[in-house]
C-alpha cells in the first residue's frame, strides 16, 4: 500500500515539474490571435467570439491558433496581448490615431515568457498607412505614424525589453509587396525570425477553424527548428 501511495504520489510530481518546464509563449497580436475573455488587458477589442458570429466558424478558443500550438506542440500561453483592428504604427484606419492600440504602445505589457510570436502589420496593409522611411533609432512622434519606423521601433524595444527570450514575427499571406518588404527587411537587420504564412483558409477575411490548424503548424515547424 505505501508503495502504491509512493508511486501516485512520484507521479503527480514529476508530472507538475513537466508541465512547470514547458517554455511559456507570449503574443502580441491584432484580430487573428483574439477570443473573447483571453486577451489581456481585457478591455481589448477582441475579433472572435463563442457565439454570435455567422462569418466565422471558430466558436471555441480551444479552436485558436494559439490553443492549439500550445496544446499540441508543449508550449504554455502567458500573456496574450492581442486587440482587434490595432496597427503596428500609430495611424490606423481612415487615418485615425491608434496609438492607445498600436503594437508599439503594447509592446511592453507581455510578461516574463521564453518565446514572443508577433503576429501583426495585417491592418497596416489593409488600412494602407503610410509606409515611411526605413529608420534605426531616435525616431520622433509623428515617424511612428509610419509603418517602417514603427516597425523598427518594435523591433528594438521588444529585444531591448526582453533579453534572452527568442522572438519570431508571424506574417500574413494576402499582404502588400511593400509590407512583406519591409518586413523581411527590418527583421533581417534584428535578428528576428520571420514566419511567412502561406495558403491559409479564411472566413471573412480571418482564419476559419481549418486556418487556425494551419497557422499552428507553420508557426510550429519554424519555432522547433
Amino acid at each position: 500500500m505505501k508503495k502504491f501511495v509512493f508511486l501516485i504520489l512520484l507521479f503527480v510530481v514529476v508530472g507538475a515539474a513537466s508541465a512547470q518546464t514547458l517554455p511559456t509563449i507570449a503574443i502580441l497580436g491584432d484580430s487573428y490571435s483574439t477570443f473573447e475573455n483571453y486577451v489581456e488587458p481585457s478591455s481589448n477589442e477582441v475579433w472572435y467570439f463563442s457565439s454570435g458570429r455567422d462569418y466565422t466558424d471558430v466558436k471555441d478558443v480551444r479552436e485558436t491558433w494559439w490553443q492549439v500550438l500550445a496544446r499540441e506542440h508543449g508550449y504554455k500561453i502567458g500573456i496574450n496581448n492581442s486587440y482587434s483592428g490595432s496597427t503596428v504604427c500609430r495611424t490606423g484606419y481612415r487615418g485615425e490615431d491608434y496609438t492607445d492600440r498600436a503594437f508599439i504602445t503594447r509592446m511592453s505589457n507581455l510578461g516574463n515568457p521564453d518565446i514572443i510570436l508577433i503576429f501583426g502589420a495585417t491592418n497596416d496593409s489593409w488600412a494602407k498607412v503610410p509606409i515611411g522611411e526605413y529608420k534605426w533609432g531616435d525616431w520622433t512622434s509623428e515617424e511612428l505614424y509610419s509603418f517602417r519606423p514603427a516597425m523598427a521601433k518594435l523591433m528594438d524595444g521588444v529585444l531591448a525589453r526582453y533579453p534572452n527570450v527568442k522572438i519570431y514575427f508571424i506574417l500574413n499571406d494576402i499582404l502588400s509587396d511593400e509590407i512583406n518588404e519591409s518586413v523581411d527587411t527590418i527583421c533581417s537587420r534584428y535578428g528576428v525570425d520571420v514566419v511567412k504564412l502561406k495558403d491559409i483558409d479564411k472566413k471573412s477575411g480571418h482564419p476559419s477553424v481549418e486556418g487556425m490548424r494551419q497557422i499552428a503548424s507553420q508557426v510550429a515547424a519554424k519555432i522547433k527548428k
